[in-house]
């Protein structure tokens, strides 16, 4: 195998993202306390709300909040004041604070295939949040870039792979995600491999489309080592 493009998801691929917001989520319907949605029901309002204002507004903990802080002003039955609110912000707000935690196999996987291919970093998300966990994780200097983008689709990747000449049999996007890791990128004529994660969250997932039959499944972080680790550098 030559030296390949390699191009990584961030949260829930290379450290834990999604616990922390459904950490959040519950914390929230404690203090909603409704008396006849249960937290599945509450779930997809929130997911309605997600999906109209992170298209405006993009995502991260900080529009998390003002999405919770939405959602609790439609579902409250109790008069509402500033507290209220200032107490949900602080809910979403408290994610900012988790320290990172990689995923396991990438602190011992990932610089050896720094050594023997080409590897970026494209991950979603509000650009300061994003970049300082990206910092925080220690993990920056493995990558030749680092980029932080409003939307992960087809056309991101195609931009990306395209401004930067890289051969489409040779670049493969590697996430745990399906709606934008696995999907976008095949439809651009990539290569993926999806790194499976158990608590994805759930706008993220939607069933797989690999018609070209483009698309690895890895077992584990780890697993990539058995998919690249022959190359030379």
């Amino acid at each position: 195998m030559e030296p390949q493009v390699l191009i990584f998801d961030a949260d829930d691929t290379l450290w834990q993202n999604n616990i922390y917001f459904e950490n959040a989520f519950a914390e929230f319907c404690d203090y909603l306390n409704h008396s006849s949605l249960n937290p599945d029901e509450i779930r997809a309002i929130l997911d309605e709300i997600e999906i109209v204002n992170n298209a405006i507004h993009g995502y991260g903990a900080v529009n998390f909040g003002k999405n919770l802080s939405q959602c609790y002003l439609h579902l409250a039955e109790r008069a509402i004041d500033e507290h209220d609110l200032t107490r949900i912000t602080a809910i979403a707000h408290q994610i900012l604070a988790q320290e990172i935690e990689l995923m396991p196999g990438v602190a011992e996987t990932l610089p050896f295939l720094a050594e023997r291919h080409h590897i970026l970093m494209c991950t979603k998300g509000e650009p300061t949040e994003q970049n300082r966990k990206i910092d925080l994780s220690g993990l920056r200097p493995l990558f030749r870039e680092c980029i932080v983008v409003k939307e992960k689709n087809r056309d991101t990747y195609a931009e990306l792979s395209g401004e930067r000449n890289f051969h489409p049999d040779r670049t493969w996007m590697i996430g745990n995600s399906p709606k934008s890791d696995v999907n976008p990128s095949l439809a651009a004529g990539l290569r993926a491999v999806l790194v499976p994660h158990e608590r994805t969250w759930t706008l993220e997932r939607e069933e797989i489309r690999d018609p070209a039959g483009r698309l690895v499944v890895a077992h584990s972080f780890a697993d990539l080592l058995r998919l690249f680790g022959s190359a030379a550098g």
